[in-house]
């Protein structure tokens, strides 16, 4: 009887390519047509409860079926599986939430702005949930700046670490920082932006985070790198915030406020900014209309995330005496980071099941290969959003832009070059000793 329910869903999802199911009793059905440049790949189910689970609620069925090996994949991985279902519906050839019924829609709304709630006691859980994993794990595929959200693929950029670099620059550049100014860097991850901001600038920069794990990381950063008087941090939620600052910088924050905050969110950033101050805001965002965090992210991943469209940012900022200078789009820069990341983690199997298990291995592959998946062909994107609260706070013309990233891609390189060669002359002076010993 589940096949019954589940065979259509197949039937719909698969077009080009095919995809050969194996029931855990060995019958086989083929979905699809095989095309040129399109996959064959096999789902072999491993119990007979399987449809059934799959047909309730696909995306947490299918995630959880995965976790528990219940499902198992032949000539592709997860990632190739994810990507073969969202190549054949593209956002642009409208989703699913085109199908919901009104009821369906208000109850999924009604859900979803209850788990966005986000007050205090809980914005800090939903962050310890993932935030304070294992420090190792995120040693096993970020880059060294620990850059856990959408690196910026500039022309010529080839690796996940220049990316990440450029990405560094392309907000310094937007933020036209200087020596002598105070930085709030909201949601401040490990530290590594806040920290690099300063070697690039010069400027003060205050971290704060809700994540013990990622503040006792990010102070200990600071003091190895000895800018601990220059780089601050604190476990302080937003909203508490009292002190101003010239520049306010938040990336893959936003995420974390809640449809029932924002407003909050932009009138304590209005309040807290200097009047010739600028803003920038780096979030995941949606292009289509506001919706809801799917089941597998909300309960698993991020829970308490969303991710907003553009429309519901820009009215949260709208009443709180704040103009936004500039939106970009970035469109499929978080594709490859997050490919990147996958093909870490991958690399690093034995250790990531070392640190938790194979379940847990295979829920963060799950969690990547949909969120990479998500960036190519559903509907997310990331906004960078400038905000200022006078009009005459930055040039008139975004000339500048190129013009301070270049600057600073120089000063950083320049800075590695001579670190280089002091390394080379340490080297050299010690074979000198040793010789002469």
């Amino acid at each position: 009887m589940s096949m019954l329910i589940l065979d259509p869903v197949l039937k719909r999802l698969f077009r080009n390519g095919t995809l050969t199911l194996i029931e855990a009793d060995g019958r086989t059905r083929v979905y699809g047509t095989a095309m040129p440049g399109w996959p064959d790949m096999t789902m072999r189910l491993m119990d007979r409860r399987v449809p059934g689970f799959l047909a309730r609620n696909p995306s947490l069925g299918l995630g959880e079926a995965y976790m528990d090996d219940r499902v198992r994949f032949e000539g592709g991985d997860i990632m190739d599986f994810i990507d073969f279902v969202r190549r054949n519906n593209p956002w642009e050839r409208a989703g699913d939430i085109d199908k919901m019924g009104p009821l369906r829609k208000a109850w999924l709304n009604i859900v979803g702005r209850i788990d966005q709630m986000n007050a205090r006691t809980a914005s800090r859980k939903n962050v310890a949930h993932h935030y304070d994993l294992d420090d190792r794990l995120y040693d096993l595929f970020l880059d060294p700046l620990r850059q856990y959200s959408c690196a910026y693929w500039a022309d010529g950029v080839t690796t996940l670490e220049e990316a990440q670099h450029a990405k560094v620059e392309h907000i310094a550049a937007k933020l036209t920082l200087r020596e002598g100014l105070r930085v709030l860097d909201i949601g401040c991850g490990w530290g590594g932006l806040a920290i690099q901001l300063h070697k690039l600038s010069g400027a003060r920069v205050h971290g704060i985070t809700l994540s013990k794990e990622q503040l006792a990381y990010a102070q200990a950063w600071a003091k190895r790198e000895g800018v601990d008087d220059a780089v601050t941090f604190s476990l302080t939620d937003y909203r508490d915030v009292t002190e101003h600052y010239d520049r306010i910088v938040s990336v893959g924050m936003f995420e974390h406020v809640g449809v029932p905050n924002f407003s909050t969110y932009f009138r304590k950033c209005h309040n807290i900014l200097a009047e010739d101050g600028v803003m920038l805001m780096h979030t995941i965002g949606r292009v289509g209309p506001p919706t809801v965090t799917d089941d597998f992210t909300r309960k698993y991943i991020f829970p308490g995330g969303y991710i907003p469209a553009l429309s519901e940012t820009v009215a949260a900022v709208e009443p709180n005496r704040l103009m936004i200078s500039d939106v970009e789009i970035l469109r499929r820069h978080y594709a490859p980071t997050l490919r990147a990341w996958y093909d870490r983690c991958v690399a690093q199997k034995d250790k990531i099941e070392a640190l938790y298990d194979g379940r847990f291995y295979r829920m963060w592959l799950f969690y990547l290969a949909g969120a990479a998946t998500a960036f190519e062909n559903a509907d997310l994107v990331n906004f960078q959003i400038q905000i200022v609260r006078h009009r005459d706070a930055l040039p008139l013309t975004r000339d500048y832009l190129a013009r301070e990233e270049n600057t600073l891609r120089a000063r950083r390189l320049a800075t590695e070059s001579d670190q280089t060669t002091n390394v080379v002359h340490l080297d050299a002076s010690a074979r000198s000793t040793v010789s002469a010993i």
